[in-house]
């Protein structure tokens, strides 16, 4: 067959038939000699009659799902090729591609009995087909649809048929009909299931969404059913051990599970305990929301409780909510094993996104190695304060049982903090606080004990380091009370001390929750659990509070008072107004937490007159007045200052330029062209020069072929 190289001499097909698929269109071989693909033009209106068509294939009925998807919009490319797309989908058989499980084999995926007294049969469709093809909505002609066919039979890697009737390994009655069950389907089922909902809403939720592949099918839905009532079984007898023996134990869950393993390190002489979990959906949310974003650690959580402390890296999701997208379990904090498994973590995402990067690493532990994560993500740290805020503020109320002393005290830990930008002597200002309270016995003792000894270091690094704003410091505790309460449930205390039960807790019921919330809110179903997760972080709760509602105390801001939004005869009292460290008496307060009222009072404070601003903004004020102290005479230190500066004021350029902007299009078009992108630049008629190479130098011209082939690859792509 003749190959087309330009896209205007491939004719449009409209076949008659109401639905029609591959069969009934004549494909053209489109590309170059040494790559090219079966292409047919259709109209872009009858992509679903396609795709219905392609799905009713006798000899192996199935569905298509988008396993990949990219939008442009109109007047977003200057110059373009008659094959860029406006819109590009890839769709994939659904019984493909393969299902690893126990022992890394792959599993029989179709639905048949068991012996009772066997672990019943993972209910799912997934057969190693890689039957797919793209559908490109042509941008030069919209109306247009260039359907690529990558392979168009419904085969296996080895090449045998994988599902239908002519699959020879289809097992048991109604094998070779079984409805589709993606992973969304199976997912938003188990996570359901986890959190406790009650089995008939799941079933109902289950068939909703399973007969929006097979229609309202009698024998679909029974399966379905069954389906719902055996995942259901599955979860209530699964158990996180797997031997007796904890560390054997955890070596069987990683064998069966190494998919949502990033790092793996068993105990051995020289080497500590490290296990880096991740699940395929928490990397996909890590690359979306973790590119030229923060990502934030959570690093000491059940360091006394639990046998191996566990660390969270979180990324800020579209609401600015802590999503968890990785745990890391291990007892060791040295540079060489945290540079381990942070390589390892960054390694996996740049497989998925080769230009995947940060913008910044949020930590809240002094103590926590720094040069693991500048070596590895080449970024800025910045630190939040919500940790040791929180453990003071909660030893106050604890040990403190009168609520004027608490607010002192309080206030005046918060003015040791805030000296260190005032000049002020800290040694001095800690021992006129331990004299001044000298007859708090319980709290003094704690606090020498615990925070005398390491408090230099901590101020130093609340000094050097950037401060994360209350938001983020708000978000992240939100997680780690979320964490707290799914872990140290009292009904767990036993089993604390086993790894394998960590495991299981973090990558069932968590790992559920936060799918769950997330799906809700961006499919805006399951109300109830999107107006929760909404409103999980007390930023969010206090932008719900009226500015009418906070009232400022006019003699020198001592304090404030909101109004409570759910009681209208009582109000919250707010001392030591617009600063990190002011004291609210309400619950969620008394708990050493931040909440809405401290939040929305230092809102308010912000553009108050007299009151001192947030030591997130303090912080990055006295950066910048740092970088202006630099000596004229000191040239080399004078240019860094002078560039850290300038690309500083172009990053808040662009972001103010792509907050106020309408148009995204607008903003991609003025930005400067990037030649080390990853595809190359094309221009509409002018192929690209390649400059003149000696004759006699083979490795060169070997090497340009080759460079030669890799860019047509990539503008096939």
């Amino acid at each position: 067959m003749e190959i087309v190289e330009s896209i205007l001499d491939i004719p449009v097909q409209d076949p008659p038939e109401e639905e029609f698929s591959s069969a009934d269109l004549i494909w053209t071989k489109f590309g170059t000699a040494e790559h090219h693909d079966d292409v047919a033009l259709i109209p872009y209106a009858r992509v679903d009659e396609f795709i219905i068509g392609e799905c009713s294939n006798v000899e192996c009925p199935t569905r298509f799902h988008i396993e990949r998807g990219r939008k442009r919009s109109m007047g977003s490319l200057k110059e373009y090729k008659s094959d860029e797309y406006l819109e590009y989908r890839l769709y994939w058989c659904s019984f493909g591609p393969e299902n690893y499980g126990e022992g890394g084999g792959v599993l029989p995926s179709r639905r048949y009995r068991l012996n009772t007294r066997n672990r019943a049969a993972r209910p799912q469709s997934m057969r190693g087909c890689t039957c797919h093809f793209v559908v490109k909505r042509l941008y030069a002609h919209p109306t247009l649809a260039l359907i690529i066919f990558n392979e168009r039979r419904h085969i296996n890697k080895s090449g045998f048929v994988c599902h239908g009737p002519l699959d020879k390994d289809a097992i048991g009655p109604g094998a070779k009909k079984i409805p589709y069950i993606s992973n969304e389907i199976q997912q938003q089922t188990m996570s359901m299931i986890y959190l406790g909902i009650p089995e008939e809403n799941v079933l109902e939720k289950h068939i909703e969404y399973v007969q929006r592949y097979c229609g309202s099918d009698a024998t679909a839905s029974t399966l379905a059913s069954q389906y719902v009532r055996k995942l259901g079984m599955i979860i209530k007898r699964s158990t996180h051990e797997l031997d007796l023996d904890d560390q054997a134990s955890i070596r069987m869950w990683v064998e069966r599970n190494k998919k949502s393993i990033f790092f793996y390190q068993d105990t051995s002489e020289t080497d500590p305990f490290i296990l880096g979990i991740q699940t395929e959906w928490q990397l996909q949310q890590m690359v979306r929301f973790g590119h030229r974003s923060l990502i934030a650690a959570d690093s000491t959580f059940g360091i006394k409780r639990l046998k191996y402390p566990l660390c969270t890296l979180l990324v800020f999701d579209s609401r600015q909510h802590a999503l968890p997208v990785a745990w890391v379990i291990t007892r060791s904090v040295a540079k060489p094993d945290v540079a381990k498994w942070m390589k390892a973590l960054l390694d996996r995402a740049r497989s998925v996104d080769p230009g995947w990067k940060i913008n910044g690493f949020v930590i809240d532990d002094a103590a926590m190695e720094i040069d693991p994560i500048r070596d590895a993500f080449c970024c800025p740290i910045l630190f939040s304060i919500w940790r040791v805020r929180g453990s003071w503020l909660r030893n106050v109320v604890k040990k403190c049982s009168n609520i004027e002393v608490q607010r002192e005290i309080f206030k005046r830990l918060g003015e040791i903090v805030y000296s260190i930008w005032g000049g002020l002597d800290t040694s001095v200002a800690l021992e006129e606080l331990i004299l001044d309270f000298v007859d708090q016995s319980a709290f003094m003792e704690y606090f020498k004990s615990t925070w005398v000894p390491k408090i230099e270091m901590w101020l130093s690094t609340i000094k050097t380091f950037p401060l994360a704003s209350q938001e983020a410091s708000g978000a992240i505790e939100a997680y780690h009370v979320k964490l707290k309460t799914k872990l140290f449930d009292d009904s767990h205390l036993g089993a604390l001390q086993r790894v394998d039960w960590l495991v299981h807790k973090l990558t069932t019921e968590l790992h559920s929750a936060y799918w769950l919330d997330r799906y809700a809110d961006e499919s805006d179903s399951f109300q109830h659990v999107k107006e929760e997760y909404i409103a999980s972080t007390s930023w969010h709760r206090a932008l719900q509070i009226p500015d009418s509602a906070v009232t400022l105390d006019d003699k020198g801001h001592l304090f404030a008072k909101v109004a409570s939004q759910k009681d209208n005869s009582r109000t919250h009292l707010v001392w030591n107004p617009g600063s990190d460290f002011a004291f609210c008496d309400c619950a969620w307060s008394m708990q050493g937490n931040f909440c809405k009222h401290v939040i929305k009072v230092n809102m308010i404070c912000e553009n108050a007159k007299g009151c001192r601003p947030s030591m997130s903004f303090w912080s990055f004020r006295e950066i910048l007045i740092d970088l202006c102290k630099k000596p004229m005479d000191d040239s080399i230190g004078l240019d860094e200052s002078v560039a850290w500066t300038n690309q500083m004021l172009d990053q808040i350029k662009q972001l103010v330029e792509l907050n106020s902007s309408n148009d995204i299009g607008i903003v991609v078009n003025n930005m400067p062209l990037k030649w080390i992108s990853k595809k190359g630049r094309t221009f509409v008629g002018i192929p690209a020069s390649l400059p003149a190479l000696p004759s006699d130098s083979k490795t060169i011209t070997k090497n340009v072929q080759k460079s030669r082939k890799r860019k047509r690859l990539s503008r096939l792509r």
